[in-house]
């Protein structure tokens, strides 16, 4: 059965955390869909500069979470805070837990998470200097270097990005899970 996954980003997301997962899941026969706020093209951070374009696929306004079997989050600074203010994002962030579907996030991606107010009771990782944000908002933040809780799949960094693309596509495989939840 094909799978249609959602990466949601915008200007200033990590590079490596939107290519590495975008490529691992293509090898896997996955359509991957990059969505952002405007069409056109987003630019990536790296390394501490701007770096390369990528094209946008759909809109936020184009598409809703039934279109689509999972969602990813990279990071990144400007991203994510970008995302957080967007009432549309934050609307296809939850509809994706409603629907028991797998998201992943990695790196500052769940501050998106938790403007989306999905975290609280659910165990996850992030970059450590956004721990203080998810623990304040009720999520139970580990130290590891991927973190699966019901089809929510978290990462720390760029370094965690094996792993976490082995995890984001067995738990797209797995599809639905009935306890993932807001």
């Amino acid at each position: 059965m094909e799978k249609k996954i959602a990466i949601l980003a915008t200007n200033g997301f990590e590079e490596s955390e939107l290519k590495s997962p975008k490529e691992a899941m293509e090898k896997e026969g996955f359509t991957v869909d990059i969505v952002s706020e405007d069409s056109g093209s987003i630019k990536a951070w790296a390394d501490g500069n701007w770096s390369n374009e990528y094209n946008v696929d759909k809109t936020i306004d184009e598409v809703s979470a039934d279109q689509y079997n999972a969602l990813v989050l990279p990071g990144g600074v400007i991203n994510p805070d970008k995302l957080r203010r967007n009432e549309n994002a934050l609307v296809f962030v939850r509809d994706f837990f409603k629907a028991h579907k797998p998201v992943a996030a990695i790196c500052h991606g769940p501050q998106v998470l938790i403007s989306a107010d999905v975290v609280k009771g659910r165990k996850l990782t992030s970059f450590s200097s956004i721990k203080d944000d998810l623990v304040n908002a009720g999520a139970n933040w580990v130290d590891e270097e991927v973190v699966v809780d019901e089809g929510f799949v978290t990462s720390r960094n760029p370094n965690d990005l094996p792993a976490f693309n082995d995890k984001l596509i067995e738990e797209i495989k797995e599809g639905k899970h009935e306890l993932q939840h807001a």
